[in-house]
Formats: structure tokens, sequence, C-alpha cells
């Protein structure tokens, strides 16, 4: 595994990514999910793919994520998309690039599209959760933690094992991120993977994410026992034999 290196965006921030350099050669590009990060199984694997088959990577993690810097509670969507764009500035530059999107990923890959139109040439969502602040979130909200959230400005939502920080901002500027009523006119590949066994996520989210490619060339694989994660060695399979198959397209 190379080292991870770091890219400092403004004055107080510094994003950790991964990468493999190649100057004119086309880059895959994985956006790690909400509270997660880049040493998981699913970039490694990715990171590992795009080596053999000499493909630049990158892969960035947002502020407030793993080893970067900022404080989680001050991160939303429109913070993260816009570390994504100037990290893909800085290390992609003008080449082309496939977007591999997991859960929140997809939501931050979405919102590429409008800074990146020619030079994205493939997407690949895997348990794609766009706008689900609201729809996943908020809406299922009690009153009383509507309430306790708005008035304190966060709630610490728990789900299994772990403990999710919500602020109220990251609710709010969630609803101007809204991505479900666009139209993506891009002539590209468009792969969705959704774990049919996915609890966090509705498999119907991928099902509105190909209905905003209007020229692409798309499909929805639903993996029966899989859940959210995919990142089981039968998941890890089905991705990257999806990945080749965007890839072998295009070179």
């Amino acid at each position: 595994m190379n080292k991870f290196k770091y890219l400092k965006i403004s004055k107080n921030k510094q994003i950790r990514y991964l990468c493999n350099n190649y100057k004119e050669k086309t880059y895959i590009i994985f956006l790690h999910g909400f509270m997660s990060n880049i040493e998981g199984e699913k970039p490694k694997a990715i990171f590992k793919y795009a080596k053999k088959n000499n493909f630049g990577f990158l892969a960035p993690e947002y502020s407030g994520h793993g080893k970067s810097t900022g404080t989680f509670i001050k991160g939303n969507i429109s913070k993260w998309s816009e570390e994504v764009k100037i990290t893909i500035k800085k290390v992609v530059k003008k080449n082309k690039f496939i977007l591999v999107g997991s859960s929140m990923g997809a939501w931050l890959s979405l919102n590429q599209f409008k800074y990146f139109k020619e030079q994205i040439i493939g997407f690949l969502g895997i348990g794609s959760a766009p706008e689900f602040l609201e729809n996943l979130m908020w809406k299922k909200f009690t009153k009383k933690m509507k309430n306790e959230t708005i008035k304190k400005g966060i709630y610490n939502l728990k789900h299994g094992d772990y403990e999710y920080p919500i602020t109220y901002q990251l609710i709010k500027d969630g609803r101007k991120n809204k991505i479900l009523n666009k139209k993506i006119k891009s002539c590209i590949s468009v792969t969705l993977i959704h774990g049919g066994k996915d609890e966090v996520v509705p498999t119907s989210y991928s099902r509105k994410i190909l209905r905003l490619f209007t020229k692409a060339n798309k499909k929805l694989i639903i993996i029966k026992n899989g859940d959210h994660s995919l990142s089981n060695k039968h998941g890890l399979k089905r991705i990257l034999l999806e990945l080749n198959k965007i890839t072998s397209n295009i070179v």
C-alpha cells in the first residue's frame, strides 16, 4: 500500500488522500461514505485494481473524516463536495476519470458533474445515498429528536454500534444539495450496485439515480444477499468486475 499524502487546501485544512499518479492516463476516483475513511476494503481493492491495470487513482478523505484535519460536526455536503473538487483539480488535473462513489460518496460524485462534465467518463455507485440526510434521517426523526437538534444544534444518533453526531447545519445544507430533481446528460457508462439486504439505504435510491441520466448507458445490479457496504469478498469481486466493464468500454 502506498503512503498516504496530504493536500493543504486552506490555511488550516489538510486533506489526506491516496493516489497513484499517471500523467496522461484515465483516473479512477473513489469517494467514501459518511463517517468512513480511505483505509477500508473498497479503496484498497480499487487502488490495487488501478495499479494493476495502469490507471491513475485518487481517494480523498473529507475534512473531519479519518486523518484529514477539521471537525466532523463542522462539515457538510457543500464543504465535502468542494474539497473533492479541489483535490481532483490538484491531482487529476485535466485527465479523464471514472467516479466510484460509496453511499454518501455517490452523492458527492453526482455533485462533481457540474464541475467536470467533460472529464467524467464513467460512474459506479455502491449503495448510493443521495439526499439521505433529509429522507433517511430527518424525516424519520421524532418530534422530540427534531426539537433537540434545532435547540442544541446537534443530535447524537445511535445506529447499531455507531453513534452519528448529526448537526442541524448538516441537515439544512443537505437541502441545498438536492440532486434527484436534476438531469445529467452525459453519454457515459453508469452502473449502480446495491445490496438486496441493505438496511441503511433502500435500493430505490439507486433507481432514482438511474433516472437522472438521460443519455447514459446505464444498469442496476442488486446483489441478492448484499449488505450496505459490500466490502466482503463477494461484494468486492462484483464491484471490480463491473468497474472492469466500464474501463473496458473506454480504453
